[in-house]
Order: C-alpha cells, then sequence, then structure tokens
C-alpha cells in the first residue's frame, strides 16, 4: 500500500505528538558545510563526540542506507510561567524550563515507537526512531521538514509552538512526499542575540558554547572562567534566556502532556539541601530527570558558584567558588556520557528545539 502521508500525519497526531513534518532521507551540503566549520574552529569545546562521523551526522542515508523518508515530530514543552522567574533569587537555584520535569527522552521514546509499530503495521516498511541519542542532525532535519526555521539564536522556532518543541524522528524505507521548507522569519529581530548573558550569540545564526551557560552547567567538564561563572548567577542547568525573548513565543501554549508537567520542586531548589544531598538523596531526588545527568558533584559545584554569586556584587574568585569540598570534586570526576546530541549547547545538529 502506498504511504498515505496525511493518514501518518493524523497518525502521528494520534500518539500525541504537536507538530508532524516530512523530509527526504538526504543529505544537506550546507549542513556538511557548516558541521565542519564549527568542529574545525573549535567551538564544540568537550563534546568530542560532534567531531566523530560527521559523514553520518549530514546525511541520514549514511547512517541507515534503507532509510528514504524521514518523519520529523515535536511535541510541545511550553512554559505556564515566566520562564526566567527565579533567576537571581538568592538561596536558590535556578534550572531550565527543559529540565523541570521527566526527561523528555523516556517520554518521545515511547511516543516514538508507538508510531514506529503502527507504521510498520498499516504499510510495511523498515523503521528506525532517534531522540538525540544517535548522530542526527535534528534541528536541520526539522527545519527542512516544515517544523520550523532554525532562528538566530541557533534553535528551531515554530509559528504555533515558539521555541518550545522537543524533537525526534522516525526513519522509514517507504517513501513520502516530503514537506516544503519553512521560511525563516526572524526578520530583522536580535532580541535571542542582545539578550545573550554572554555573548555567546557572537553572529547572528551562530553560536559558541564554550561562552554559553547551558554548555557549561551541561557539557562542559572542567571549571568555569570568572567572568562566566559571575555570569550564570543562580543558574544551576541551562539557560533560557535566548529563548525566552523571542517575539514567536506569544503564540506559544503551555504543554499538556501529562507526563512533561513541571515539577515545582525542580524550579526552585534551595542551594543549601543540594550542597548536603549525598549520592542517594541525589539519585533519589533527580531520577528520570535531565538532571539526574549531570550529576551531583557538578550540580553542587553550581550550587557552589551560586552561592558565591549571591554573596558579592563583584565576579566571584575561581578559589572561592570551589572553596567546597564537593564542589572541587566536581572538577575532577565529571560524569560520562554516551553518543548523542547535544542537549543544550544549540551547536549546528542539537536535539531540542531550544532550551538549557
Amino acid at each position: 500500500m502506498p504511504a498515505d502521508k496525511e493518514r501518518i500525519r493524523a497518525g502521528a497526531f494520534a500518539c500525541g505528538f504537536d507538530a508532524v513534518g516530512f523530509a527526504a532521507a538526504a543529505g544537506d551540503g550546507a549542513d556538511a558545510e557548516n558541521l565542519a566549520a564549527y568542529v574545525a574552529q573549535g567551538r564544540h569545546g568537550d563534546m568530542a563526540w560532534l567531531a566523530r562521523e560527521p559523514a553520518k551526522r549530514a546525511d541520514p542515508a549514511l547512517l541507515w542506507p534503507q532509510a528514504r523518508s524521514v518523519i520529523c515530530l515535536g511535541l510541545n514543552y511550553g512554559p505556564e510561567t515566566d520562564p526566567l522567574a527565579g533567576l537571581d533569587e538568592p538561596g536558590v537555584g535556578w534550572v531550565s524550563i527543559y529540565a523541570r520535569r521527566r526527561d523528555y527522552h523516556l517520554v518521545l521514546k515511547k511516543k516514538l515507537k508507538r508510531l514506529a509499530r503502527w507504521l510498520a503495521h498499516a504499510y510495511g516498511g523498515e523503521v528506525k526512531v532517534f531522540v538525540d541519542t544517535a548522530p542526527v542532525m535534528e534541528k536541520p532535519l526539522a527545519a527542512r521538514s516544515g517544523l520550523g526555521w532554525i532562528g538566530k539564536h541557533t534553535n528551531l522556532v515554530s509559528r504555533r509552538f515558539g521555541s518550545w518543541l522537543f524533537l525526534g524522528e522516525v526513519f522509514t524505507s517507504l517513501a513520502i512526499e516530503p514537506d516544503p521548507p519553512a521560511a525563516d522569519a526572524c526578520g530583522s529581530c536580535r532580541r535571542c542575540v542582545d539578550a545573550c548573558p554572554t555573548g555567546a550569540l557572537d553572529q547572528q545564526y551562530r553560536i559558541d558554547p564554550r561562552r554559553c551557560l547551558s554548555y557549561l552547567t551541561i557539557e562542559h567538564k572542567g571549571t568555569i572562567a570568572d567572568d562566566l561563572a559571575a555570569s550564570l548567577s543562580n543558574r544551576l542547568f541551562g539557560c533560557d534566556d535566548c529563548l525566552a525573548v523571542c517575539p514567536w513565543n506569544k503564540f506559544a501554549r503551555p504543554a499538556c502532556e501529562p507526563e512533561l508537567a513541571c515539577r515545582a520542586d525542580l524550579s526552585r531548589i534551595p542551594l543549601d539541601a543540594l550542597a548536603c544531598l549525598d549520592e542517594a538523596g541525589f539519585r533519589a531526588r533527580f531520577a528520570n530527570t535531565p538532571l539526574r545527568r549531570a550529576g551531583r558533584l557538578r550540580l553542587q559545584y553550581a550550587a557552589a558558584i551560586a552561592q558565591a554569586n549571591a554573596r558579592r556584587p563583584d565576579p566571584p574568585r575561581r578559589g572561592e567558588a570551589l572553596a567546597e569540598p564537593a564542589a572541587r570534586a566536581a572538577v575532577a570526576a565529571p560524569t560520562s556520557r554516551r553518543e548523542r546530541g547535544p542537549v543544550g549547547s544549540k551547536p549546528p545538529g542539537g536535539g531540542r528545539s531550544g532550551s538549557g
């Protein structure tokens, strides 16, 4: 039976996705060039996996030769309240909107598998699902499928959901007509560029993650330079400034997926309590959330910086920021990482439309 694109789209909506688009499983020369330049300039920092298998990253057909089409899916995680509320609040740590809930990988993977099973039953053929766990350039694929465009903050922007979409893909051997790509609608706006606390968006449509607070609190393995540590304020995990100011968020709506409901205890985390957590307590509190993968010591390091920032108006000195034993240990014992797209550093491929 020939693949009915609109029937497949309806099936994806029935599985709980909020946005659906179709792209050819083919490479894009511009993506390959952008990735090569990004790595050559050293912008990937500690994210060594971005330098591996560049050809597969830029061409879905090389990743899985049977693939003919890619179904790109988006799941809305729009905030109910001001995403920047709580920034600079003494005594508590701020967490990116995307991390205040159940780990989106777990939620998306379940929905993707459900869609893949339905697709195989309805049309046959072969399928594979991906959600930020393989060398897939998810944001460029999503843009080619019409889910949105890559904004000046290097994240996907949707006319319907603004900057708040989790992304996943179903690769299929079925031939499905691609959707037209979305046109860039940023215009002359540069609010995201101007909002970046560290100037990491050093050029429009380009980011230097080595100055990005999301990268520094999620992916970076070592100490954080004094000037950047001061810019962290009380951020523990991620940064949403460039996403939150996007004018297209006026069309966004709060997430309605029950499994992605925000947890109040993750919105403002008491710094003193976090500093006292042992490993068992950390695992119990942050199980099945993105914060779990940062590791206790790394979060306690960020908490120590937040406490130092709150004590004085001038930038903290590194020695004081690392005064607590847990903070010092965090630098020496970074957590291991499996192969995946970067979570919060917003390079050419990415794993979410944006956030943290």
